[in-house]
């Protein structure tokens, strides 16, 4: 890896063509600039750009292969896992634009929208994107890294519904990549995550949902390997159209989270169903009586309010997010997880453990090949912790590797990189891919980035390198 000088004002004078803000660390704005919604990476790049269209981010990429700056990109900053100690952050918050064709029922979104963005857009046609459990995420990053979305078990992932990328590649070339036009590229891109060039807009096809059934089911956490249970036998036998995942929560006595959850640990199986509610209703029968229910919030909902499902945190804050790929979650397995993480752990200090079920159109091959390898999973184990002081972030990091190292057994050795986490040596850094998807990733990296400019948070390395 070639080592970066350091810049100084000759260097960034191609920078002046630029026309959002050009920063400095010490410059006003710089520090809400760099700042995004993981307080745990904490940016210094040595210059940031706050990109205001695609011909900043050409000119960007442009000057930082002249210069051999290593360059890191950053809409929303739920996805950063990796604190940019130097080089160039491109922050795409700016780019905002959505385009509804209601005929087409595509959206084309620029690089720094959020799902708020295209939920809101897309609501008043009757339509609706694949967007994952929070609402406040960036397009770009979940849709490169797969996403995974709440209803992926009926419609498969995000990535399945993208028509195409605009994407400047290191070089400072602007790219329109699809099935016919750089289909390589279009590949490594769905799934891929940041690896052969930063993205600027992409177009994707939109759902004709304007509601679903959907909430979640409170228990008392000591009742939470019947839930469990329960919940594992029920996932065998219901339909596609159900989507849910079970969750324990250690929630914290904030102000913010309602009565009667605040404070307290829980057992919650999560619902998103596109069925008739009577038919929902039918089914969640099982998991309703398998122990008393303190708060039962599944309802008909719009499909613009879906963020009420997993009520996902609204305020930034300093996490530690992973996870692993299980192919099936046998009793044995409900024992270690419980074992880790259940009621018999009462030190615990993970907020959030959730198995989420896979299966069904996640399952399915795509239409054109991509990236993802995790289509043989049939549940994914996530953990997060917020590390508010050193000693929590320590025991956090304990509690998550021995989490992972329990439920390996059961595992298909294989991460999503969306939720993968801080990303370690290459071994680790490979873990979101098959040997064979890996190696074309790298081969794809030394043809598009071969000076590994794109090097901050989960990367790889060119072949060779």
């Amino acid at each position: 890896m070639t080592p970066t000088r350091h810049l100084d004002m000759p260097d960034l004078f191609a920078l002046s063509e630029i026309h959002g803000p050009v920063l400095r660390p010490g410059d006003d704005g710089y520090a809400d600039e760099v700042t995004g919604f993981n307080l745990a990476a904490l940016h210094t790049p040595e210059v940031v750009v706050g990109a205001t269209g695609a011909d900043d981010v050409v000119t960007a990429l442009r000057w930082a292969t002249a210069t051999g700056t290593p360059v890191a990109v950053q809409a929303t900053g739920h996805g950063a896992n990796f604190p940019i100690d130097h080089g160039l952050l491109i922050s795409t918050a700016r780019m905002t634009d959505v385009l509804i064709d209601p005929d087409r029922r595509l959206a084309t979104v620029a690089a720094g929208a959020k799902w708020r963005h295209v939920l809101d857009a897309a609501a008043p046609h009757g339509l609706a994107p694949l967007c994952g459990t929070a609402s406040d995420a960036g397009v770009v990053g979940y849709t490169l890294g797969g996403g995974l979305p709440v209803l992926g078990r009926t419609y498969g992932y995000a990535t399945d519904a993208v028509r195409s990328f605009q994407v400047v590649t290191p070089d400072g070339t602007l790219r329109v990549s699809d099935p016919d036009h750089e289909p390589e590229l279009f590949w490594a891109l769905r799934g891929g995550k940041g690896n052969v060039g930063v993205v600027t807009s992409l177009t994707f096809d939109l759902l004709p949902i304007s509601t679903l059934y959907g909430g979640g089911i409170h228990f008392p956490g000591e009742h939470a390997e019947t839930v469990l249970r329960t919940w594992t036998d029920w996932t065998h036998r219901i339909p596609e159209e159900m989507c849910s995942a079970f969750t324990l929560l250690r929630l914290p006595p904030l102000p913010q989270i309602p009565e009667p959850l605040r404070g307290g640990f829980w057992a919650r199986v999560a619902i998103a169903y596109t069925g008739n509610p009577p038919d929902a209703d039918r089914l969640l029968a099982p998991i309703r009586s398998a122990a008393p229910v303190v708060v039962d919030t599944v309802e008909e909902m719009p499909y613009a309010a879906m963020d009420r499902i997993f009520m996902e945190p609204q305020d930034p804050l300093p996490a530690r997010e992973s996870c692993t790929l299980l192919r099936d979650l046998p009793p044995d397995a409900i024992t270690t997880f419980l074992s880790q993480a259940g009621p018999e752990s009462p030190d615990c200090p993970l907020l959030m453990v959730e198995i989420r079920h896979m299966g069904g159109a996640l399952a399915r091959p795509p239409r054109l090949k991509d990236a993802i390898c995790a289509r043989d999973a049939g549940y994914l184990l996530s953990a997060v912790g917020v590390m508010m002081t050193p000693p929590t972030a320590e025991a956090i990091e304990q509690a998550t590797t021995a989490l992972h190292t329990a439920m390996a057994p059961y595992g298909t050795g294989h991460t999503l990189i969306n939720i993968h986490g801080t990303p370690g040596d290459a071994s680790d850094r490979s873990r979101p891919w098959t040997p064979e998807v890996y190696d074309r990733l790298r081969k794809d990296k030394s043809k598009y980035d071969p000076a590994n400019l794109l090097r901050f948070g989960h990367t790889i390395s060119p072949s060779g390198v």
